[in-house]
Parts: structure tokens; C-alpha cells; sequence
């Protein structure tokens, strides 16, 4: 399969962005990253950078295509937790610089994802979501334990806290890792910051970038609508996506 790729970041109605998105592509293995740095702690747009380049380094050291999948994030996301952590060593423990993040890998027709925090992937197919992560959040922790439903969660008071990320802590902070999800023609995998998807359900993400269009159109359109949701509080709105093609991709 070719994979047609795009990237998007968007300022929103902030005075710094603090997010970091790129595609790395190898040889046999192509490599989505999303990073969100948090605002509320200290160099949160640094703490993005040293993540995002970090687990980008690491991926174009790794021999491809990447005999196990699982255990390359588990130690690309690791390591870019260490080196958060070290970034604020002299930091108070509060104030740290602190990211989420989400990964993934795509090689042999298949992709492998990862993310901690409430940065997303999602899986899109036929105009629909088939498959999307859940978050490490405190409104997902009391969804899954049935105390609140999903049409709560975009006005609860606590939406935007989030329990576990990169940095701070030393200890390895919770991570999801998924196994082997078989790819077919037309699919598209995106990577979104929670400044993308908290103003949008599913169906409008999926209405959005689905079609004909060129991925980067499409995804821009998603980008502006977002924004557009959140109004005045529109966060950094970044997102990698890439659709995979039996012909020839788009570049």
C-alpha cells in the first residue's frame, strides 16, 4: 500500500502554540506523532519538542520494518517521558513541563498504536469511526465505571483533567498499546490533539475528512471547524493523518 500523508497545526485562540505533530517515514515503516504540550505547566511547547523529536530520533535508528511493534512504543514513549523528566528536574514537582501523547506505526498493511494522555488516534473507514483510543482522563474514568454518560463529558467541570501524561513524575507514567490492526484500501488513521476533537463528535471528524478531497484540504477544513467550535476558547488544534492507497499516493 502507499500512504498519502498530512500535517496540521493551528495557533487557535492562544499567544503560544504548544503542540508538536510530524509524519517520519522509513524505508518500510511510517511513524504518526502527536504531542501536546500542557499549558499549564512550565515550557510546555519545549517539553513538545524534546518529545517529539525524541521518539522521531529514535524511530530512525530503529531497523525497519520494526520486528516488534508494541515494545518500539513502549520504549519511544519511555524515553521521551525520561527526558521530560530530566528537562524539569530543577522544576517544582507542580509546575514540570508535562505533554500527552499519541503514536502510530504503520508498516506490512497494518498499523500499531499508543498514547498517553488525551491526545487521540482514530481509525476511519467508509465516512465512519471504526476504531478510536479512549483517554486517560478523569470524565473516561467515571464514563467507564457508568457514573456519568458520553453527553455529559463535553460539560463536566473536570473534562480537561487529565491522569496520567509524559514528564513530572519519574515513575513510567500509564500507557495504552494496541495490537495489529489489518488495514484496507481507503482507510485513514488520524492523530489529534484534544484541541481537534473536543468540540467535534465522531461523526462530524469522520463527515469531515472523509471523500475525495486531498487528505491535507480535508484536514484542514477539520481544523478550522474545530477551532470554529471552541469559539474563544479554542485551543492549539493540531492533527497527522494518512490514508493508505493500493495505486499511487498522493504526496
Amino acid at each position: 500500500m502507499q500512504i498519502e500523508q498530512a500535517e496540521l497545526t493551528l495557533l487557535g485562540d492562544r499567544s503560544e502554540n504548544q503542540d508538536r505533530v510530524q509524519i517520519v517515514a522509513g524505508d518500510s515503516a511510517t511513524l504518526m506523532i502527536c504531542i501536546d504540550g500542557m499549558g499549564g505547566h512550565s515550557d510546555g511547547a519545549k517539553a513538545a519538542e524534546v518529545a517529539s523529536q525524541t521518539i522521531a530520533q529514535i524511530f530512525e535508528r530503529t531497523l525497519q520494518p520494526i520486528f516488534d511493534p508494541q515494545g518500539f512504543l513502549h520504549l519511544a514513549i519511555g524515553k521521551a517521558h525520561a527526558n521530560l523528566v530530566a528537562l524539569g528536574v530543577d522544576v517544582p514537582v507542580d509546575t514540570r513541563p508535562r505533554a500527552t501523547c499519541a503514536l502510530c506505526l504503520v508498516q506490512d498493511g497494518a498499523a500499531y498504536w499508543a498514547h498517553a494522555g488525551d491526545s487521540r488516534i482514530y481509525l476511519l473507514r467508509g465516512a465512519k469511526v471504526v476504531e478510536r483510543t479512549r483517554d486517560h482522563s478523569h470524565v473516561e474514568l467515571l464514563l467507564r465505571e457508568g457514573l456519568i454518560s458520553e453527553e455529559e463529558i463535553p460539560d463536566h467541570p473536570m473534562r480537561n483533567f487529565v491522569e496520567c501524561c509524559l514528564g513530572g513524575d519519574p515513575r513510567l507514567p500509564s500507557m495504552s498499546i494496541t495490537g495489529q490492526k489489518r488495514l484496507r484500501d481507503g482507510d485513514i488513521l488520524l492523530a489529534c490533539t484534544d484541541g481537534l476533537w473536543s468540540g467535534l463528535g465522531d461523526e462530524e471528524i469522520s463527515q469531515a475528512i472523509a471523500g475525495n478531497a486531498g487528505l491535507y484540504e480535508s484536514l484542514l477544513s477539520l481544523g478550522q471547524q474545530a477551532v470554529k467550535a471552541c469559539g474563544p476558547y479554542a485551543d492549539n488544534t493540531s492533527a497527522v493523518a494518512v490514508r493508505l492507497h493500493n495505486g499511487k499516493a498522493a504526496s
